[in-house]
């Protein structure tokens, strides 16, 4: 009750805080003293070279003495960037931050309407506090795509369109493949067709980066495709996937061997534990993308943003003392900012030896997304296990997704 009322008082000034919360991050992006937005310089940047025939040759050495920084994702990203090129500097990353925020608005938005928390204000609050977490502001600090990408994945799966669905996360994965995991969501709710379209449109976005240059939609697709080593160092602490966790703790990069295999079962287990006994559209979305995190050689701490729906779900749907101990150790880890603190103290980006005490710590959101998992499985199983028969039928038959 006190919380709720707590909760209460934050709504009634919500419109403020929102305006306040970004306004200051404007002003520090107004008054950055350092280049700190050195990912959307790779894309601005790095971009037109798939014209060029050297896409995948290209570093930005500016700002990156320790490693220069690659083109890392497909043709069709590059495409797609292109046009930023053609905007000054500072004016595109004006655009890029107004972007992003709107972005994260959008995925509060949704998230809470997947909810039926459809209150304006909420969406402001949560769109406010949100902002100041380290996944969010490492996004928005290095110009990433992240917030656009979740934008994108959550509102279309969040249709009860197949073709709008489908076609929002081919797109996706166009850009940037991780995204391709989002297809297991609509296998899981047997949406057959929307797993086509999603399949159609990949095709589709593949087509077009073949078409503006085959030899480096080649060399991405059957040359540097898995090399992870490529992308950055697996073993810093900002590599926060199973993979990266693991090889702080033995000392060396297990790359797909044997213990890496061990630990995408286990997290296939858990993944599977989560969905299998529920319908809530959220609950499946976040599961799958926390699978998604988990499982992929590379994810950087900011593409850990998927916890905002996934914090959102747990303290609002969970129901269970494991989601509210869940979503406190979300809220320790990304507003304590454990990440940026584990970067600090590792001596340089390529050494895999840590104290054990920070590869305890850098663990971090491997485990709470581990958890979550959990969390959200026993939270469901709860949930259908309170319900009448009658009523569990009823909830079996109330819509998934949001229509429109």
């Amino acid at each position: 009750m006190k919380l709720r009322a707590v909760e209460a008082r934050v709504l009634s000034v919500a419109p403020w805080l929102l305006a306040l919360s970004v306004a200051g991050h404007l002003f520090m992006v107004a008054f950055q003293a350092k280049m700190t937005m050195i990912d959307l310089l790779v894309y601005r940047n790095g971009s037109p070279h798939l014209f060029s025939g050297d896409l995948y040759e290209w570093r930005l050495d500016q700002y990156a003495d320790v490693f220069p920084l690659p083109f890392t994702y497909p043709p069709f990203a590059a495409a797609i960037f292109t046009p930023m090129s053609w905007v000054p500097w500072e004016a595109s990353r004006w655009i890029w931050q107004l972007l992003c925020l709107g972005c994260l608005y959008f995925i509060v938005r949704t998230s809470l309407k997947l909810l039926k928390l459809q209150d304006p204000r909420r969406a402001m609050m949560w769109t406010a506090l949100t902002l100041w977490i380290e996944p969010v502001r490492t996004t928005l600090n290095y110009g990433q795509i992240n917030l656009v990408l979740v934008a994108i994945l959550i509102g279309t799966l969040a249709s009860a369109r197949n073709w709008v669905g489908g076609a929002g996360v081919g797109f996706a994965a166009g850009i940037k493949l991780t995204p391709a995991i989002s297809g297991l969501y609509f296998l899981i709710q047997r949406r057959w067709m929307a797993a086509v379209w999603s399949f159609v449109a990949f095709v589709a976005v593949y087509g077009i980066g073949w078409a503006i240059s085959p030899s480096q939609s080649d060399k991405f697709w059957f040359q540097l495709l898995g090399d992870a080593s490529r992308v950055g160092p697996v073993g810093s602490a900002i590599n926060q996937s199973l993979r990266g966790a693991l090889s702080r703790t033995v000392g060396y990069d297990v790359k797909t061997g044997p213990i890496y295999i061990v630990a995408v079962l286990v997290v296939a287990a858990l993944t599977w534990f989560a969905v299998s006994r529920t319908k809530d559209a959220l609950a499946l979305i976040v599961s799958v993308q926390m699978l998604g995190l988990l499982v992929s050689p590379i994810s950087w701490s900011h593409h850990w943003v998927w916890m905002v729906p996934a914090l959102l779900w747990l303290i609002y749907e969970g129901g269970h003392l494991l989601c509210k101990i869940t979503a406190g150790l979300w809220v320790l880890l990304t507003g304590g900012y454990l990440i940026s603190f584990l970067l600090l103290a590792q001596p340089n980006i390529w050494d895999f030896p840590r104290p054990w005490y920070f590869v305890l710590l850098g663990w971090g959101y491997p485990a709470a997304g581990m958890l979550t998992l959990v969390a959200i499985g026993l939270a469901t199983r709860r949930k259908r296990n309170e319900l009448l028969p009658g009523d569990e039928e009823a909830a079996d038959g109330e819509p998934s997704r949001v229509a429109g």
